[in-house]
């Protein structure tokens, strides 16, 4: 028996979030499904980030144990071909039996777009969220200045959360414009709360068209009250981009 790590990348237009879940079409019940069929085996994959409905992904992590004698490198190119177009892994390979994506420690990255301009672009629609009032991304970066750091973002997670402790650490936030008219989100931590990301990226939206000013971020904080917070972020915008895992993990 060995553990097969898998990172996948996929357009979640499509599909109820990676979880799976009965009378849904998931990304984790997809590639269950595939995997069966491919090893002759029953499988069942642990990921490392279980995205929401229409969330994409260039980077999550996935992990299962087979006895199949497939090499590990190979594994990825059977199994793409088994899959959807918008269901592509990018790379396979052997770790110790005791990995567990979700139980060591890792850095997370994701980014949220936003098309910010008057008019939308269709080829952009499945990737971004288009938003049609001007967004000052100066104002954008300060408010999301107070978010690194270790805090309490009880403020910044949704009322459904199960989580018992909702402090959580970001080493980096920024916000940029490109000369597409995309403002993107950059947000890199050690963990993240249920629907943290679209919560911070609703509330920085607020304090781009000026309902916020961003030295209340840090109160927002503070409060540790969702309704302070900004609104919750369509899911379109966001990706998952990459995970990255402690060496000693």
């Amino acid at each position: 028996m060995k553990r097969i790590k898998l990172v996948v990348a996929y357009d979640g237009t499509n599909y109820c979030g990676w979880q799976a879940q009965p009378n849904a079409v998931t990304i984790e019940g997809v590639l269950n499904e595939a995997l069966s069929q491919l090893l002759g085996e029953e499988i069942c994959v642990i990921g490392a980030s279980r995205t929401d409905s229409g969330v994409h992904s260039l980077g999550n992590v996935a992990v299962f144990d087979t006895g199949t004698r497939i090499p590990p490198e190979k594994i990825c190119y059977a199994l793409n071909q088994r899959l959807p177009e918008d269901i592509v892994v990018q790379d396979s390979s052997e770790v110790p039996l005791q990995f567990h994506p979700r139980k060591c420690y890792s850095e997370k990255t994701y980014e949220y777009r936003i098309l910010n301009r008057k008019i939308p672009v269709p080829t952009l629609r499945r990737h971004t969220y288009f938003y049609y009032r001007s967004l000052d991304v100066s104002r954008m970066q300060q408010g999301a200045s107070y978010l690194v750091g270790r805090h309490d973002f009880k403020s910044f997670c949704s009322v459904k959360t199960q989580a018992e402790d909702t402090v959580r650490k970001i080493l980096s936030c920024s916000v940029e414009k490109s000369a597409e008219d995309v403002v993107t989100i950059r947000i890199t931590g050690t963990g993240f709360l249920y629907n943290m990301v679209r919560i911070i990226a609703g509330t920085l939206i607020s304090v781009g068209i000026g309902e916020i000013q961003p030295q209340a971020v840090a109160q927002i904080l503070e409060q540790k009250n969702r309704r302070a917070a900004g609104p919750t972020a369509p899911p379109e915008g966001l990706i998952m981009m990459k995970i990255n895992f402690h060496k000693n993990s």
